[in-house]
């Protein structure tokens, strides 16, 4: 006998919440990007390329993916290990720490551009240490990173977190007792169950670094073909009533996002795969 195309749930509701979700995501996230296509789309594909075709925004929109590319791989690594540490090891002020973690969600984009500023300037506490090694932070793209790395940290630590809590420690002693050594086991055992829920993380740090303004224009300095970063010309895009320019490189920035995630998303569910949890 062959089964129904569509199977009752058990949960009452299904029609009404099903709604209420479609309704919601169209709303929120399928409305916005449908009236960005819609507007390029109007404005015509070489109007589109005419305005995004330019030295300056090329430069901008490589300096905003690289630079978060490269501070969502180190979140990567620094938050599992920070999630690690966290999860299995209990010392004085664990909890200050595990609370702190929790901080760039809480404080405001642009309080965190100012105090990263006042830190890492010149004159600041870290910027004068740097300084005297011959090294400048503040209003370089060194200084993006850092700012980055602060606001997407938080991703990658409360994603893997909940992850290591449930690997029992049992796994580790069989592995151990097998005769495998501490760093195969890693290898072997912990990383591919870490792995899933690691690029989850890598991927909301990197979204995150992507679209990120307010936390990075003070620390930035914001130079032309040197420390600007894209979404800072798409507001200066529309200051100028330039809306066409603004959508040009919003329709670059959705491309590309799209095609890394789309990356991501296919390595996550490889992963998945491998380790047998579809």
């Amino acid at each position: 006998m062959a089964r129904p195309m569509f199977q009752r749930s058990p949960i009452p509701g299904l029609a009404i919440s099903a709604g209420i979700t479609l309704t919601l995501l169209s709303l929120v996230v399928l409305l916005p990007i449908g009236a960005l296509l819609l507007k390029g789309a109007v404005a015509g594909p070489e109007r589109m390329w005419t305005e995004v075709n330019t030295p300056r925004i090329w430069a901008a929109l490589w300096l905003s993916f690289r630079l978060s590319l490269l501070a969502a791989l180190f979140n990567l690594g620094f938050g599992v290990t920070l999630a690690w540490v966290l999860a299995r090891y209990r010392f004085p002020g664990r909890r200050l720490i595990d609370a702190a973690v929790d901080l760039p969600f809480a404080l405001p984009t642009a309080v965190a551009g100012i105090a990263l500023t006042a830190l890492y300037a010149p004159n600041g506490t870290f910027g004068m240490l740097a300084r005297d090694l011959g090294l400048k932070i503040a209003y370089t793209p060194a200084g993006i990173f850092i700012a980055l790395v602060f606001v997407g940290l938080p991703f990658v630590v409360r994603t893997v977190q909940p992850v290591i809590d449930e690997i029992e420690r049992e796994v580790e002693e069989a592995s151990a007792t097998l005769g495998a050594t501490r760093s195969h086991t890693i290898r072997r055992v912990i990383l591919p169950m870490l792995a899933p829920a690691a690029l989850t993380g890598f991927a909301l740090s990197l979204a995150r670094a992507v679209g990120e303004y307010g936390s990075v224009i003070f620390i930035a300095g914001n130079l032309p073909m040197i420390s600007e970063i894209a979404p800072l010309l798409i507001v200066i895009k529309l200051e100028e009533y330039n809306y066409d320019g603004a959508t040009a490189i919003g329709l670059a920035m959705l491309v590309i996002s799209f095609a890394l995630l789309l990356v991501i998303n296919g390595v996550q569910v490889w992963s998945r795969r491998r380790i047998g949890y579809v």
